[in-house]
């Protein structure tokens, strides 16, 4: 049995009496189009990085290009709801993101996007700005907090703040916003272990702060997504809290590792059946929409995942949208979604058609 969906307190949605309201403002729509998704029991399909490139192919001339391909529009006839980017890099002023994608061909995309009918959400794996390192560097557990007020770094960071405020202006269209993700492991420089609950917490607001009110950037819809196998004591240890966050999401892959792919499915099926519980929970509570914000399994080599491990570990849960991760095109076995010519791709199809899942036809 489908949980019931949340009562969203969020007042694009309705007014006293439960009486629809007019949807007032861009982030009024995007809200009530999600809340939509999850009150008539479908959930969107979205995939990272779709329109910049897949498994055997790359956008070059992105200026004259139509950024009309698309491996999932290749292998199902229609287009993900919702495409994912990444900003890695926009701190630093570079021209391409930590994967090589110009950021003029993101935000093209994301422009195309939203004019076919969907939806667009940002990650953000800035560089270290302690170490100079990446985002996965923890070599020091100083990192959130030298990036705080009265911390040698906090002017820097406000500079990475600005262009990465910057770029999403210059979308000029309503997005989701996921900073600071899979913050209760210990992979990323703002993860459990580098950082008080305390300074993520304040990391989360500031950022926050620096958007919303003094750029006055009101169209964005925040998600605070934590990695997945953690319990729900965990997941809210570094809520940075309710006037910060819009959607509560959740980041859980399956990993094959030693295993069988009977035993891999098993694990992520129960982990993350475990996570939407408890969020569901936890939405409820907080009167946030929530998603699986990333997932996936890489290379596919399960030929029923999509119809046999995703679709019925979500179909019980009022998640407004399911990502799953990207097809790098420089990496031949780092694919999270089938493209034509994939042996199991029949599988995405058929998932695809499903009455509860739903594709952007265009």
């Amino acid at each position: 049995m489908r949980h019931a969906l949340p009562q969203i307190a969020l007042c694009a949605l309705t007014a006293c009496g439960g009486n629809p309201k007019p949807m007032e403002t861009p982030k009024d729509q995007l809200v009530h189009r999600l809340f939509t998704y999850a009150e008539q029991g479908k959930i969107a399909y979205g995939h990272q990085d779709d329109l910049a490139y897949g498994h055997a192919w790359c956008v070059s001339d992105w200026e004259n290009d139509p950024l009309e391909r698309s491996d999932v529009k290749a292998v199902t006839g229609q287009y993900p709801v919702v495409i994912g980017f990444d900003l890695g890099g926009i701190e630093l002023a570079d021209s391409c993101n930590l994967d090589g994608v110009p950021f003029g061909l993101i935000r093209k995309a994301a422009k195309a996007h939203v004019e076919r009918g969907g939806m667009v959400t940002f990650s953000w794996h800035p560089r270290n700005p302690l170490t100079g390192g990446d985002a996965w560097d923890i070599s020091s557990d100083e990192v959130v907090r030298s990036v705080l007020p009265g911390g040698e770094k906090v002017q820097e960071f406000r500079t990475w703040l600005q262009r990465a405020a910057d770029f999403i202006e210059s979308i000029g269209e309503p997005v989701v916003f996921r900073p600071w993700h899979e913050n209760v492991g210990s992979w990323f420089w703002w993860g459990g272990k580098l950082c008080s609950a305390q300074e993520y917490q304040e990391l989360y607001r500031q950022t926050w702060i620096y958007f919303t009110r003094e750029r006055g950037l009101k169209d964005i819809l925040w998600c605070y997504s934590p990695n997945g196998n953690c319990p729900p004591q965990e997941y809210m240890s570094r809520y940075p809290g309710d006037e910060f966050v819009d959607i509560l999401g959740v980041d859980t892959y399956e990993y094959v590792g030693e295993g069988s792919l009977e035993e891999a499915s098993a694990r992520y099926t129960e982990e993350l059946k475990s996570a939407l519980t408890y969020l569901t929970a936890l939405s409820a509570e907080h009167h946030k929409l929530m998603c699986l914000s990333e997932t996936g399994l890489e290379g596919l080599p399960d030929p029923t995942w999509w119809t046999a491990t995703l679709e019925p570990a979500i179909r019980d849960f009022s998640i407004s949208y399911v990502l799953t991760w990207r097809n790098a095109h420089d990496k031949p076995g780092h694919f999270y979604a089938a493209w034509e010519g994939f042996e199991n791709a029949a599988d995405m199809k058929a998932f695809s058609e499903l009455d509860n899942i739903d594709f952007l036809t265009y």
